[in-house]
């Protein structure tokens, strides 16, 4: 009898070693990063290949882990109520229900648990070997537990087979990085370019475009000094050039090519000779995403299209550098100018210009303001005005209150913006 239960009082603890070993198992192959183990399988680490293989199948994964799991727990206790028997008859079951419950808790559970939420890749490395050899052993019984949970659910209403994959690859990714950013492991720039490119297929052409009446234009009528003057003066280097009316796009001028015709002309530069170097028009649909623009760009070798409408309208131009300043942010040279779209006051008031994009005012200071039906601040408001608002109305909408600082016709320049924490009543 006496070498009985120290048979049982060893084999609980070899349990609850396995009991531990397939709890920390389970936490650790779905705590690792699926990336991380892609990434080394690729170099050639083949418990990588493993794990990969294993969290390809989380269902038998996980069904074989808990099948293991139960079936060690189930068996220690029943062991450990067969020793407390002994020793104190039928309160032994109390006993044992106890003593058990701290043991596979505290050694089994808690303990391997911790330790594998800690070092995730360097467990799943180390289990992945016996793990694969248990889902494999224990397939056949696994599918028959869940063949038997399905018609289970499958009398409650509960179709498990319609249950697909709800994030796209896209929202993972950019709920990984809101995490990150959150937890202080992203800085917050370096969070704003990731999400730029995973937002190029979301944003339009006509959502970051310069508008035609911001775009400095050439009119071919014009006296050939003056043309020349104002492409020597222009902060730009691509000035589209139109004929009758502004619509009429029949070329872009690129300043280099200016001065060198001029150079091989000996300074005698002419109608004829702007025409000559004008090149051909690129014209796209404003409803080009980025993404497909910034591929044309890359497959045209060009950095500048003029963008239209369905009626074949001007509605501004967009370059290579205006896709980038969507992942990098602004991106500003020599000759650009100084540009105050953007005042912060010491009251927390924000004051902007009308034509700043919803889109950097969000990235700036991490608000949440809705740019779906209107691409400019301006826009925004009077959209949720429902009119022009006049200068020194306020309106209050979601938490923000917009305060119209100057108007001219029927555009708002200039907008004075009071965040939820600086709103005045």
């Amino acid at each position: 009898m006496e070498t009985e239960l120290i048979i049982a009082l060893v084999s609980i603890i070899l349990l609850i070693v396995f009991s531990g070993f397939f709890s920390g198992s389970e936490t650790s192959l779905t705590a690792t990063s699926a990336s991380n183990m892609h990434k080394l399988s690729k170099e050639g680490n083949a418990k990588a290949g493993l794990v990969e293989k294993l969290m390809s199948d989380p269902e038998s994964l996980i069904g074989a882990i808990l099948l293991g799991n139960n079936l060690v727990n189930i068996l220690a206790s029943a062991l450990a109520t067969y020793i407390f028997i002994e020793f104190f008859g039928e309160i032994g079951v109390v006993y044992a229900t106890f003593a058990m419950t701290a043991l596979v808790l505290i050694f089994a559970e808690v303990m391997p648990k911790t330790y594998a939420i800690s070092n995730p890749e360097k467990v799943a490395l180390k289990v992945a070997p016996t793990i694969n050899v248990l889902v494999k052993l224990l397939a056949p019984i696994v599918r028959l537990i869940q063949l038997i949970a399905r018609i289970t659910l499958r009398l409650f209403g509960i179709n498990t087979r319609d249950n697909q994959k709800v994030l796209s690859p896209h929202d993972e990714i950019r709920g990984a990085i809101d995490l990150q950013a959150h937890e202080g492991g992203i800085f917050k720039e370096h969070k704003d370019m990731l999400a730029g490119i995973l937002d190029l297929d979301d944003i339009t052409v006509e959502d970051v475009m310069v508008h035609r009446k911001n775009v400095e234009t050439i009119n071919a009528a014009d006296d050939i000094k003056d043309i020349f003057e104002q492409i020597i003066k222009s902060s730009y280097t691509r000035l589209p050039m139109w004929e009758e009316n502004q619509d009429n796009i029949i070329g872009v001028v690129h300043a280099k090519d200016v001065l060198r015709s001029t150079k091989q002309n000996k300074e005698d530069f002419d109608h004829a000779a702007l025409r000559e170097i004008a090149i051909k028009p690129w014209f796209v649909p404003e409803t080009t995403t980025l993404r497909d623009q910034l591929k044309m760009f890359l497959s045209q070798k060009a950095h500048f299209a003029l963008v239209v409408d369905e009626y074949g309208a001007l509605m501004g131009v967009i370059t290579l550098e205006d896709i980038l300043e969507e992942i990098v942010g602004d991106i500003a040279d020599e000759h650009d100018t100084i540009n105050s779209d953007i005042k912060i006051l010491k009251t927390g008031a924000v004051v902007v210009e009308g034509s700043m994009p919803i889109r950097d005012l969000n990235r700036q200071f991490n608000w949440n303001l809705s740019d779906e039906e209107a691409t400019t601040i301006a826009g925004y408001v009077i959209d949720e005005a429902e009119i022009i608002p006049l200068p020194g109305e306020k309106y209050k909408i979601s938490d923000f209150t917009y305060e119209i600082l100057k108007r001219r016709r029927n555009q708002i320049t200039l907008i004075k913006i009071y965040p939820p924490d600086e709103n005045d009543d």
